[in-house]
């Protein structure tokens, strides 16, 4: 009986002894786990993320509350334009791609006139469209472009085989847009309307001994005069399926109106100025809205 009192009351009193020190040793483990957690890497200049900054409170619980190291004593950098737009490191380098790539196409540019149309044509712009026109006879004639969307896609090319050279030019950059012709009479209560393209496969003409329409009618169809839209209820002929004397016929009836090969050259020539001056315009206003200017 005295033994196993004795016993009990040495196995209570080691128990007493050991259970402070535990608790200071989970203690010690808990700053040392937030201290890993929270050590900002040298390797990487990412900023923290939500869940991180998260598990770093600086009372060591998850309850959200924001750490020291993104507390207002230090926030965004100052925006001395007065903008109030968030001003980073990726926006100034941003910007500086921009001036350069500025510099650039203007190197390239090669007048920052356009050219002029041969045949007495008539030049309108509205922002990204361009109306031609031009008058004889009683008739008026007008070509309408929009020069958006006018860049062919770039085709990837095959890599050169053994014995081939690798070609270090890059392609010339060329807009071809779409463009519909409206030719009025007097008198008539309609419109003779010509929606038409250059097909990819005619552009590089001048190889063949006879020489080829560079660009292609796709529909044709009675509109009434002056109307923006076409109607949908007017019948529209398609090509496609068109016979070849009919329209070999709507072909020179556009050229004897000055809509031919020299008219499509110069058209694309126009085209192409006009798409190079407003992308220049519009990376100088990407420019000046990153910078807040």
């Amino acid at each position: 009986m005295l033994k196993s009192l004795s016993r009990t009351v040495s196995v209570a009193a080691r128990l007493s002894t050991k259970a402070p020190a535990a608790a200071p040793t989970a203690r010690a483990a808990a700053p040392l786990a937030r201290s890993v957690l929270c050590a900002p890497s040298s390797a990487s200049t990412r900023p923290f993320t939500r869940s991180i900054w998260m598990l770093c409170s600086s009372n060591g619980a998850t309850s959200g509350s924001r750490p020291s190291f993104l507390s207002t004593g230090r926030a965004l950098p100052s925006v001395p334009c007065g903008c109030g737009g968030l001003h980073t490191d990726g926006d100034k380098a941003f910007a500086e791609f921009l001036s350069d790539e500025i510099k650039e196409e203007k190197k390239i540019q090669k007048s920052k006139t356009l050219p002029k149309m041969s045949g007495g044509w008539e030049l309108e712009l509205n922002g990204t469209e361009a109306k031609l026109s031009r008058s004889l006879s009683g008739e008026k004639v007008t070509v309408t472009f929009n020069i958006n969307n006018s860049i062919p896609p770039t085709m990837e090319e095959e890599e050169p085989g053994q014995g081939q050279k690798a070609e270090t030019e890059e392609p010339d950059i060329v807009s071809t847009p779409n463009f519909v012709i409206e030719v009025t009479k007097q008198g008539a209560n309609n419109s003779l309307v010509f929606d038409c393209h250059f097909p990819e496969d005619e552009i590089s003409h001048g190889t063949e001994e006879e020489e080829s329409d560079i660009f292609a009618i796709r529909e044709v169809s009675f509109q009434p005069e002056g109307d923006a839209d076409w109607k949908e209820t007017s019948y529209t002929l398609n090509t496609d399926s068109l016979d070849w004397a009919l329209y070999d016929h709507l072909m020179d009836f556009l050229a004897d109106r000055g809509v031919d090969n020299t008219f499509a050259d110069e058209l694309i020539e126009l085209s192409t100025a006009l798409e190079h001056q407003e992308y220049i315009k519009f990376l100088e206003n990407l420019s000046g809205f990153i910078k807040c200017n």
